[in-house]
């Protein structure tokens, strides 16, 4: 749970996988986050998982949605030709890190303005080993960029792949994921993963290596 934000989508619980896990489990999980304030939520894959569902669905929590998810592993990852006019690098100041974050709110229909406790959460991010890129014109504008989690276990997420409007159909998407993903593998990340939000980006991940592997469940509790 992040102290600095109620976001759902940041504040939530993934089961151990394997773990046995209870009704009881499931209300003591749920006091904890309402104790913190904060959307008692879950998001995980659910083959880690098979019987929790029917826990939670009993306790009152809400699926609200499901999604398969892709994996690449070093040996499967294609990187796209160079484009012109846009360079990829890791964001190294706020006033970047800023630019990034306004530029992916834009591209998922958001505020383009990035608050503090934005550009910090993406500055621990990165402290913390998590990989960042962002895709920047000749005149120094941030056409899009995205992210990947600090690795747990060798394995990691890609996440927040966005692409201003003005600069798509360039193949940046694919461009900027497969060099957030060959970064990741250079420091010995060996799994990387991440979601599809439609068919269009379906095509782009697997485009440049990466394949459907199983389903998450997202879950909530009102």
């Amino acid at each position: 749970m992040d102290p600095t934000t109620a976001s759902p989508h940041i504040n939530y619980a993934t089961p151990h996988p394997g773990a046995v896990i209870t009704a009881a489990d499931v209300t003591a999980l749920a006091a904890a986050f309402r104790a913190a304030d904060r959307k008692p939520r879950l998001e995980y894959v659910i083959s880690c998982a098979p019987g929790l569902e029917a826990l939670l669905v009993a306790a009152g929590f809400i699926v609200e949605a499901r999604h398969t998810y892709l994996v690449c592993v070093p040996g499967a990852l294609t990187t796209p030709p160079t484009l012109d006019h846009l360079k990829l690098h890791e964001p190294g100041t706020d006033a970047e890190r800023a630019a990034l974050i306004g530029a992916q709110n834009e591209a998922f229909g958001g505020d383009p303005v990035a608050s503090s406790a934005d550009v910090a959460r993406l500055r621990r991010q990165q402290e913390a080993g998590g990989v960042i890129v962002m895709a920047v014109t000749d005149d120094g504008t941030c056409a899009g960029g995205g992210g990947a989690a600090p690795p747990t276990g060798a394995v990691s997420e890609v996440a927040g792949i966005a692409v201003r409007a003005p600069y798509r159909r360039r193949g940046l998407a694919g461009a900027i994921t497969a060099e957030i993903t060959r970064r990741l593998f250079t420091t010995g990340t060996e799994i990387t993963w991440l979601e599809a939000s439609s068919e269009d980006s379906w095509r782009i991940y697997e485009r440049v290596g990466y394949r459907p592997t199983g389903e998450r469940l997202y879950i909530g509790l009102g």
